[in-house]
């Protein structure tokens, strides 16, 4: 089973690689200021997770959001406005996020060339293990329902929202990508268009990675042995620092064990042989082996945009992705750049994403 070089790496829980996470939190390139542009408010908020309660792992349902409106929200009192829910990649938060896309900077800009008033709200789902994958599990929460519902239900009663799908658009990045990918297509009831940036795991995991055999199965052991001595999910990430968290991240999400204590979740290996009844449980998970499932939801959406950098492994999933929407004739457009996974993500924000939404998103209340 082929298997990208990022795309494993972020999998740890079935590659076990040892490589650094070294597209979380980093350095983009941030376009210039744009000479008066004007400033959004912005607001940190708490969403409280009806789709997250009892979760076994333990993790908050009350979480933090942080929303950026026009700069003519205060102003015009009767206004209603579109909305963009922006979802984060692995190993950050929403706080993080913030700083890579460079918000309220990047979004200011957009409105200064040109890009139509709406507002963005950029959710949290940063777990104990890093990253929810934006699954639904009972041992992480129903974080699908959480960004679907509960967070959209909550912006249309406290903000002036046009509270229908074609004014609603979804956009994510990396592990948000996979986000905006899975919620995507199964929620198109609730988003008008979508944008997916630089996704990940979109491809069934299998239980190999690069490097000798030998080695990956000596690395699976090895962790395998650190999850064993755990007494609880607060014990992990000091056990697994850096990347070997995502092993639990990827198994919480799509492996739930509810009666397996303390850590309610089943491993793809064992002593360092792949698992085949869970490995399937993750192969179910992965939008490549989903999509033709839900072609009619798909097919639903105003506007589809997907952008790789030229520099990612993720570009080669990426592109069967769109190759797939070509073939059921599902209008998209796929731009491949300039780049690595990281390098664009916050012009890309300000002069693609935004200018895109702005074109395709319902920005009169009943219209279609």
């Amino acid at each position: 089973m082929r298997i990208t070089k990022l795309c494993c790496a972020l999998v740890l829980a079935v590659a076990v690689a040892p490589a650094p996470f070294v597209w979380a939190q980093v350095q983009t390139m941030v376009p210039p200021v744009v000479a008066g542009a004007k400033a959004v408010a912005v607001e940190h908020i708490k969403i409280h997770g009806a789709a997250l309660e009892g979760n076994l792992e333990g993790d908050v349902v009350d979480r933090d959001a942080i929303v950026f409106l026009p700069p003519s929200y205060a102003k015009e009192k009767h206004r209603h406005y579109p909305v963009v829910y922006a979802l984060h990649g692995f190993f950050i938060g929403a706080a993080q996020w913030t700083g890579e896309i460079h918000v309220p900077q990047t979004i200011e800009g957009a409105f200064a060339q040109g890009a139509r008033d709406m507002i963005v709200v950029l959710p949290d789902s940063k777990t104990i293990y890093n990253g929810s994958m934006y699954s639904s599990s009972v041992t992480t929460g129903d974080f699908e329902n959480y960004v679907a519902h509960d967070v959209v239900s909550y912006i249309d009663a406290h903000y002036r929202t046009i509270p229908n799908r074609e004014s609603r658009g979804l956009v994510g990045h990396s592990m948000g990508g996979y986000g905006a990918s899975r919620i995507g297509m199964k929620h198109a009831d609730i988003f008008g268009s979508l944008y997916i940036m630089s996704p990940c795991c979109l491809s069934p995991m299998g239980g190999g990675g690069p490097g000798p055999a030998d080695r990956m199965k000596e690395m699976a052991i090895e962790n395998e042995k650190k999850i064993a001595g755990l007494k609880s999910p607060t014990d992990a990430p000091a056990a697994l620092p850096g990347f070997g968290i995502a092993q639990l991240a990827t198994a919480a999400a799509w492996a739930p064990n509810p009666k397996n204590p303390p850590l309610y979740l089943d491993l793809p290996t064992k002593d360092g042989v792949p698992v085949p009844e869970v490995q399937a449980k993750y192969a179910a998970n992965a939008p490549l082996m989903f999509v033709d499932q839900y072609i009619g939801n798909l097919k639903r959406y105003r506007a589809i945009a997907m952008d790789v950098g030229d520099q990612d492994g993720l570009r080669v999933d990426a592109a069967k992705l769109h190759d797939v929407f070509d073939k059921y004739g599902i209008a998209n457009s796929f731009e491949i750049y300039p780049g690595t996974h990281t390098s664009a993500v916050a012009d890309r924000f300000q002069n693609h994403v935004l200018p895109f939404f702005s074109k395709n998103l319902c920005f009169e209340t009943g219209c279609k």
